[in-house]
């Protein structure tokens, strides 16, 4: 396995299934009252520049369910403000922990760092890609249907972060994935072409459409996320027109198979990207996709930090 997480395509299939099974497995102990304090005496630098609160606590909780200890860093409070540069800090910050996840705008920031790191490095979330969001998010598939494989998904919204790191996990694991987008704000063709390129064969299973009607019909699972993301909120009003058709309500979802699936990596903009009345339906699991996050995240630095032992 790679020694760090920046993308989904760093992944083989073989170690997206690991993650499932031990994600589970952790999940069911934690339940039960198992204790699992396997990096007993081990820490992780949290480097967060942009805010958070799922993705922090879910980390910080995991850690300290493991037996380690989460460090919180705040850029704004590090010498990172005063633009050491991201080489010299990441030969710093990775003497002191075991791993370190990092949340920040720039993608090419966080792969400087884990260039120059000596522990793995995890992508907390870049404005390119989300991948621990989307690993725990298959996990709560396989929880709710049992597996991954031939089930229907259907993305209606933005072509963000989430969105490109579902492309991705759907390329490795050749997943049934539909995408609708308005034209304008569907990913790039650059993205696609990384993702489906190494993977041609599972190019065939990827749709793209501008109609959330045809991605959502017979769908097994309906997953959308804000229109506007962090560092866009100038686009707000504009993105509220140009997503007209796109929000996820009773109309679109009745178009679903029954036993639908709803989904949201939230938070969420209630009566935008998704109605009220939805966002409290039986068929949102989107507190489970939440507490998914800290198993996920479990099984995710268990393996990286003990591999790097």
């Amino acid at each position: 396995m790679n020694k760090n997480i920046l993308s989904l395509l760093d992944l083989t299939k073989d170690d997206f299934l690991y993650f499932f099974k031990r994600s589970l497995d952790l999940k069911k102990r934690f339940k039960q009252g198992i204790p699992d304090r396997l990096l007993l005496g081990k820490s992780l630098g949290l480097i967060f520049e942009k805010k958070s609160t799922r993705t922090r606590l879910s980390f910080e909780t995991a850690m300290i369910q493991l037996g380690g200890t989460p460090i919180y860093i705040s850029t704004q409070d590090t010498q990172m403000a005063r633009n050491e540069p991201i080489k010299d800090t990441s030969k710093v910050i990775s003497r002191y922990v075991d791993a370190v996840a990092i949340r920040t705008s720039l993608h090419t920031n966080i792969e400087e760092f884990a260039k120059y790191s000596h522990v793995p490095v995890i992508n907390a979330l870049t404005d390119l890609f989300h991948p621990c969001q989307v690993l725990s998010d298959l996990m709560t598939i396989i929880e709710n249907k049992n597996t991954y494989k031939n089930i229907k998904i259907a993305w209606v919204g933005d072509g963000n972060n989430v969105l490109n790191s579902w492309v991705n996990a759907a390329a490795v694991l050749d997943l049934n994935l539909i995408v609708a987008c308005p034209d304008k704000y569907s990913i790039s063709n650059e993205i696609k072409k990384n993702a489906l390129s190494k993977n041609s064969k599972n190019s065939k299973n990827v749709i793209f459409t501008n109609n959330p009607k045809e991605a959502v019909k017979n769908a097994d699972v309906i997953y959308t996320d804000v229109w506007a993301s962090m560092g866009q909120k100038s686009e707000q009003k504009q993105r509220i027109k140009d997503f007209k058709g796109f929000q996820i309500n009773k109309e679109l979802v009745s178009k679903a198979k029954n036993d639908v699936i709803i989904m949201h990596c939230l938070p969420a903009h209630r009566g935008e990207e998704i109605s009220q009345d939805i966002l409290d339906d039986p068929k949102g699991i989107f507190w489970d996709q939440a507490e998914n996050k800290m198993h996920m995240h479990k099984a995710v630095l268990e393996k990286l930090i003990m591999d790097n032992i």
